[in-house]
């Protein structure tokens, strides 16, 4: 935001005592020094505020990939985990008895496989002495053949049923924080079902909704102001949607928060984005007051004589104020030790810098 020169014509006015009620005429007027400028219109930048919310960048679903109940649940909600850390244990029952059947139907396989390569053996010594016909042979061979076959198979429905057992114990895939629990111990998981959110706190970022007006303003890369429970910080726009919500016609915005210190997913944030300028009047900070609830500043008129007016105030930044309403280009406005003074005070006006 930018003040011009000429708005910055100070003056200081020399002084007296303090008495009376803070922004009521006293006929019982006293001189004040203080400092003060000439308003002129200058640029302010307009901004769009919008809701957000700190989200994780890698936020993991965490679902069973076997059907069966939850026999044991490791963590809770806020609970720290790292990658490999036991989450939840799946009853076993089902995938074990799978296993033992796989288990005999290997050692039938391997059986079956042993008395063909048998087979397979006297009947290739036979062959080469011409003692059998080579059709006898073939149909030995193609057994043999069968066998191998069939024995692979067996073995390969193990080491399935082997790796299901190891599915019985979900764990997680990320270091992170478990951010919700959608099941507990003794309900029934499914595939693709979820059990835990577990996301990454160290790749936090900001999300937000913003309307076709605002979203033509915005670009890759840009910043935005961005306030989280009082604190203020620089965001990065990282990502736009150019394709607008069907229901709410917004895009969805996130941005990176390069200097994000003990944010927590899922807290409010408010991001302002910058969507021009215009003219207006700006004051510094330190010239408003608050008076009996009123906001206001105090002017002083073509005789040096202050008086409180209300005005309304609009956006903040680098220690200025935007005034909506309530002051004119023009007119001289306190800006030091404001406070000290009361309605129908008298000021003399000497060129200077505020304080």
């Amino acid at each position: 935001m930018k003040v011009s020169t000429g708005a910055m014509a100070m003056f200081v006015l020399l002084a007296g005592c303090h008495s009376g009620d803070k922004g009521v005429s006293d006929s019982s007027s006293k001189t004040v020094e203080v400092s003060a400028i000439t308003l002129n219109k200058d640029e302010i930048t307009m901004y769009d505020a919008a809701p957000g919310t700190v989200v994780s960048e890698q936020q993991i679903q965490v679902a069973s990939r076997l059907m069966g109940y939850i026999r044991e649940m490791s963590v809770h909600e806020g609970d720290a985990v790292k990658a490999g850390q036991l989450l939840f244990t799946i009853d076993p029952t089902d995938i074990e008895g799978q296993v033992s059947q796989a288990k005999a139907g290997l050692a039938q396989a391997e059986a079956a496989l042993n008395d063909a390569k048998a087979d397979f053996e006297r009947f290739s010594n036979l062959y080469k002495d011409e003692s059998i016909p080579k059709q006898q042979f073939d149909k030995v061979k193609l057994q043999y053949s069968v066998a191998q076959s069939q024995e692979r198979a067996a073995r390969a429905g193990l080491e399935t049923a082997q790796a299901q057992l190891r599915y019985a114990e979900v764990r997680s895939p990320i270091d992170g924080i478990v951010t919700q629990k959608m099941a507990s111990k003794g309900d029934l998981a499914s595939p693709g079902r979820p059990v835990l959110v577990v996301e990454n706190q160290q790749k936090l970022m900001v999300q937000t909704m913003v309307s076709d007006e605002t979203y033509a303003h915005l670009k890759m890369g840009g910043s935005a102001l961005i306030e989280i429970g009082g604190s203020k910080y620089k965001g990065v726009i990282s990502r736009l949607v150019a394709a607008s919500d069907a229901m709410s016609h917004t895009h969805l915005v996130k941005l990176e928060v390069p200097d994000a210190k003990g944010l927590v997913s899922g807290s409010f944030a408010r991001v302002s984005f910058d969507v021009g300028v215009r003219e207006g009047i700006l004051v510094p900070q330190s010239a408003i007051l608050e008076r009996a609830g009123i906001t206001g500043v105090f002017v002083v008129d073509e005789k040096g004589i202050a008086s409180y007016r209300m005005v309304r105030k609009g956006v903040e930044q680098d220690g200025m104020v935007a005034i909506e309403a309530g002051l004119n280009p023009g007119e001289k406005v306190v800006v030091a030790k404001a406070g000290e003074l009361d309605s129908g005070d008298k000021v003399t006006l000497t060129e200077g810098r505020p304080q």
